[in-house]
């Protein structure tokens, strides 16, 4: 896994080191407290893929410049806005084996902090008169917390159809993704058309990226540290278990159905339903339509010719399916 990002970042080596630095200074503030707590957020980085794409995407169409690495900056801003703010809503205390800011600093400071990273997004770009990529920002704030309200609605009803799920999981996953792929290309002035297309890139992968998340769910080598059955027991109904529900008789839907609604505590109900989405295809069902999103983004792809940037692209759609976390 650590040489599969070492290859993808091979292009662009230069350009991730670089942007440490400037996505550092573009977090800096006059409060000492603020400058402790982002501190803390560089040292307790991801593998920062969102600004891959926006570097590789950048590439597959001219170079790197000042104005990349800004959009990169923005995009790593709202991400880590919307990972601090999840930790407080779902009162988590970890963040990649590190406590989170709410747990170090309580939901308060996790909650401004969230938001002065969300303005410093839309300040970097208005600074530097970067309406284009304010535009494509200020979209993807708006759809990601549509995303989650959506989400939020319909699992009190539990009533998720494909078509719901579908839409959930573009506006909180794929929505960031396609704004790094955007913003890559706008970078170098693409136009209307490339620009769209590039987004529709990012949308394919960032779909197939979260319906392998929601595999981990059923997989007893479940590597990422997640239970399993986890999302069954926070009743978050997800590809396989909709689609499962979808095909089975009246008697067995009620009965799983009532698992999700008041059983979902208990582990052998759980685990009987676990078995139940295996039984009936519902993981061969969610990997083939991540699989079709995956091949829709390769389509685009093909278009453009052969290059590193390219090569980068392709293996990081790949990595996208086949990660073992």
């Amino acid at each position: 896994m650590a040489n599969t990002v070492e290859e993808i970042k091979r292009p662009i080596n230069e350009e991730m080191k670089l942007f440490e630095q400037k996505f550092y200074e573009s977090m800096q503030s006059k409060v000492p407290l603020l400058d402790k707590v982002t501190r803390f957020i560089v040292t307790t980085k991801g593998k920062q893929m969102r600004p891959m794409f926006v570097f590789l995407c950048a590439k597959l169409v001219g170079d790197v410049n000042e104005k990349t690495y800004r959009g990169a900056s923005m995009i790593e801003l709202i991400h880590t806005a919307t990972l601090v703010h999840d930790d407080v809503v779902d009162e988590s205390f970890k963040r990649r084996n590190f406590f989170s800011i709410n747990a170090l600093w309580k939901n308060k400071i996790a909650v401004l902090v969230g938001d002065y990273l969300l303005s410093k997004s839309v300040l970097l770009s208005t600074d530097h008169k970067d309406y284009d990529l304010l535009g494509v920002i200020s979209r993807t704030i708006r759809e990601m917390s549509e995303g989650e309200l959506l989400q939020l609605e319909k699992a009190r009803k539990l009533d998720i159809t494909e078509e719901v799920y579908y839409e959930i999981i573009r506006q909180k996953t794929a929505t960031l993704i396609a704004a790094c792929c955007e913003i890559g290309v706008l970078s170098n002035n693409a136009d209307e058309v490339l620009a769209k297309k590039m987004m529709d890139f990012g949308t394919y992968t960032g779909m197939a990226f979260q319906i392998k998340d929601d595999l981990f769910d059923y997989l007893t080598s479940n590597v990422i540290g997640k239970p399993v059955g986890i999302d069954i027991k926070e009743q978050k109904m997800t590809l396989p278990l909709i689609h499962t529900l979808k095909i089975a008789n009246e008697k067995d839907r009620k009965y799983y159905f009532n698992t999700i609604k008041r059983y979902n505590n208990d582990q052998k109900r759980v685990k009987e339903l676990i078995n139940f989405v295996k039984s009936s295809g519902g993981l061969e069902y969610a990997i083939t339509i991540m699989k079709d999103f995956q091949q829709k983004a390769i389509d685009i792809l093909n278009e453009f010719p052969d290059s590193e940037a390219k090569k980068s692209l392709r293996i990081m759609l790949d990595y996208v399916i086949e990660r073992k976390f």
